[in-house]
């Protein structure tokens, strides 16, 4: 109870925090969404070939609220992704990279690495076309490392094609790594509290602390309830909007689909692989582009954490938002003219904002009077 109240209850929280500070815990209550459904979902999912895409239907149709179950868990990933993207991306705009804070900045990044290996790993298991050409497509891009990239293609599939092997071992993987990202999300928030928060303003000298409970529990309940009523509008409404249709027909090793696309939440990273000619150079930038941002601690040249006080910053800042939502546009369309070009022009930039504008921006905006 101790542990519960140093860190639940009186820990000591800037005043001046807003709302956008609440996805952290947002993630943390969709991981356990994730976690409680995904173990009920295992009771009745048969990993098998011939039986996966029926054991989903069967769960639909047959077990008792196994449709709501579904449905929370497939949306659920979704929502997952949304909380941590804006978590994220706050981070980014106030500077919660800057020592120091970069363990915890570090260990973020290892979490969002873990979420997208288990949703790639989840979005196989329905065994529907898109699940099992994507499944193809993505292993296949290991080809591309020299000289052991085929046999790690082939341990990957656990043969020599995706098959029931590779559906097994996904389905392993698969409901292991959430108490694997369990674990790190603990690991995260005491190096949270050991730090403390950052706040919009960047510095903790001359901030008013106040105590989580009863102050900021409210906010957090606040946006839980928002959050909420959005994820159980999705999922009673428009339970497949952010599904693909392929995915509801039964996987065809002698089929193609027309156009192969992953999950919405890896088409920024998708378009950024597509952009690249070469094949092992896509594979290369789509893996830099995320691991750049944890480098961004030691990319950055600023003293300074808080946009609020990089005006130039703001600008580019914006700019690179864009820039991530474009590429997910982007990499829905299929590989031809205009969306190579401009992919490859977006893949540029992406690269460029956090290689040469970041630090740029970082040594003409140190002021002094900054300097915390």
């Amino acid at each position: 109870m101790g542990i519960v109240g140093s860190h639940i209850i009186v820990y000591p929280t800037p005043i001046n925090l807003n709302t956008f500070w609440g996805f952290g815990s947002l993630s943390g209550i969709c991981l356990s969404i994730q976690i409680v459904t995904g173990i009920f979902l295992a009771m009745h999912y048969t990993p098998h070939v011939d039986i996966a895409f029926n054991s989903i239907e069967h769960i639909m149709r047959d077990v008792s609220g196994g449709w709501i179950l579904w449905y929370l868990h497939a949306n659920g990933a979704s929502m997952f992704f949304i909380c941590v993207y804006i978590h994220i991306f706050r981070g980014l705009y106030f500077g919660s990279y800057i020592f120091p804070r970069v363990l915890l900045w570090l260990s973020g990044i290892i979490i969002l690495l873990l979420m997208m290996a288990t949703a790639f790993l989840g979005y196989v298991l329905p065994w529907g076309q898109m699940s099992f050409w994507g499944a193809t497509v993505i292993t296949n891009l290991f080809s591309a490392i020299p000289f052991v990239g085929s046999n790690i293609v082939e341990w990957l599939w656990g043969g020599f094609s995706v098959n029931n092997a590779t559906l097994n071992w996904f389905f392993s993987l698969h409901y292991v790594l959430p108490f694997l990202i369990a674990g790190f999300v603990i690991v995260h928030l005491n190096l949270l509290h050991k730090e403390g928060s950052n706040n919009p303003l960047g510095f903790n000298s001359d901030i008013i602390f106040i105590t989580f409970y009863p102050y900021f529990y409210v906010k957090d309940l606040f946006m839980f309830f928002v959050f909420l009523t959005f994820y159980l509008y999705v999922v009673v409404f428009f339970p497949n909007v952010l599904g693909h249709t392929d995915n509801y027909i039964p996987a065809n090793p002698m089929s193609t689909p027309e156009h192969i696309v992953p999950e919405w939440y890896f088409l920024p990273f998708y378009a950024i692989l597509r952009s690249i000619p070469n094949k092992l150079g896509g594979v290369f930038a789509m893996i830099f582009s995320i691991i750049i941002l944890m480098l961004l601690p030691y990319i950055n040249t600023s003293v300074v954490r808080s946009s609020k006080f990089w005006p130039y910053f703001r600008l580019f800042y914006w700019c690179l938002v864009s820039i991530f939502l474009l590429l997910g546009w982007i990499g829905q369309n299929p590989v031809e003219a205009p969306y190579i070009g401009l992919g490859m022009f977006l893949t540029f930039f992406y690269f460029l904002y956090f290689l040469i504008v970041l630090p740029v921006l970082g040594f003409l905006e140190n002021f002094d009077e900054y300097q915390i």
